[in-house]
């Protein structure tokens, strides 16, 4: 979008994704019709995912030319959008989509806010951590750290700095802006989607604005949040990370390398230092000094360092300590949270944030560039 203001939004077309939404389905519909005016027409797509509760039926008991039902097997949060996405741009004519929930989580009165900021930017966020957003008091601790981190994580990984609110499911997106972005193609299936399209989005050159809103816990029905989503949304992040970052990908092949020579460097001394403490000690600063060299001669080879090697030495010393103190706090942090998943589940996450915390600690302090 050019700078300025941009074309008013004169119609828009709701994608609602729902699975077992009965109890609130046809209520949110009809709130969402009121929002109809003489400048502004409304439809509404849900996208049912074969919901065994008679949901979809009700959507077409409505018997309203302005709502419609796209139905299909049941395969995540984020397959129901692009399926909603798909049928939109092939189908339809209008200026504006707005994806929401069924649960009332997300107020309909805030769409009008959220299709009036698009004349300003290609995207409006229903956003939760800006000045102004919040979240329903009912929301626990667990609730609000799980949420907490998944936007920090999001954010400095998918590299959407900007953006406050990266997971947030309710959005009102211009057409054309849904259009240059969506043929980058997302494999997604849950609820990591937020995250991938709004990259996709981003990458496409998309403005992005986001306005404050409270978000309300549901008052009917179930969370469909599952384990296999928590796993999809840690490792797509990771993965949008390596499509975008060259030098990423080098850190990251740098570290597992490290790992190789760790294991390698632990096998051999085992064989002739019967300490297995002392062995394990030895070979964690042999990968700590393999994977220095390798970051200094490849990975930031490029950068113009006039620090002495010996000093980004003990830099890189001190930054893979400190992040494997990250990575043992968020392992006790996530087995308090989630003492019902298993112990390996929360290992491997716990990866992620010292992994994530390494790559920017080295890369704007050991190996910063005098380059400004």
């Amino acid at each position: 979008m050019a700078d300025g203001k941009s074309s008013p939004i004169r119609s828009a077309c709701f994608i609602v994704p729902t699975y077992n939404e009965a109890e609130n389905i046809v209520a949110i519909i009809r709130q969402i019709l009121g929002l109809e005016r003489a400048y502004l027409s409304v439809q509404v797509l849900v996208v049912d995912d074969s919901s065994p509760d008679g949901t979809a039926n009700l959507v077409l008991e409505l018997e309203d030319e302005r709502v419609c039902v796209l139905s299909g097997k049941k395969q995540g949060l984020g397959s129901a959008y692009i399926r909603g996405f798909a049928h939109v741009l092939e189908h339809m004519s209008v200026d504006a989509i707005v994806q929401m929930d069924a649960d009332f989580s997300h107020a309909p009165t805030d769409a009008s806010r959220l299709l009036a900021q698009l004349e300003n930017s290609d995207v409006a966020i229903g956003s939760r951590y800006v000045a102004g957003g919040s979240v329903d008091p009912a929301w626990g601790l667990r609730r609000r750290l799980i949420s907490k981190f998944g936007n920090m994580f999001a954010r400095y990984v998918a590299g959407i700095y900007r953006v406050r609110d990266c997971t947030a499911g309710f959005k009102a997106i211009r057409v054309e802006a849904l259009r240059r972005a969506f043929p980058l193609r997302l494999r997604v299936q849950g609820y990591v989607f937020q995250v991938a399209s709004l990259h996709a989005l981003h990458i496409s050159g998309a403005s992005i604005a986001e306005v404050p809103i409270y978000f309300a816990d549901r008052a009917a029905g179930e969370t469909k949040l599952g384990r296999d989503d928590v796993i999809e949304f840690f490792v797509h992040v990771w993965w949008l990370r390596l499509l975008s970052r060259k030098t990423f990908i080098k850190f990251a092949l740098t570290g597992l390398s490290g790992v190789v020579v760790n294991l390698a460097s632990f096998q051999l001394l085992l064989s002739t230092v019967t300490n297995p403490y002392l062995s394990s000690a030895i070979a964690i600063e042999a990968s700590i000094i393999w994977n220095f060299f390798l970051n200094n001669f490849w990975t930031f080879r490029d950068r113009a360092i006039s620090s002495r090697k010996r000093v980004r030495g003990l830099k890189f010393n001190a930054v893979s300590l400190l992040t494997l103190a990250l990575s043992f706090s968020t392992f006790v942090l996530l087995r308090w949270l989630f003492p019902e998943h298993p112990a390996w589940l929360s290992q491997l996450i716990s990866i992620f944030p010292a992994a994530l915390a390494n790559y920017f600690a080295n890369s704007y302090w050991t190996f910063k560039s005098d380059q400004v």
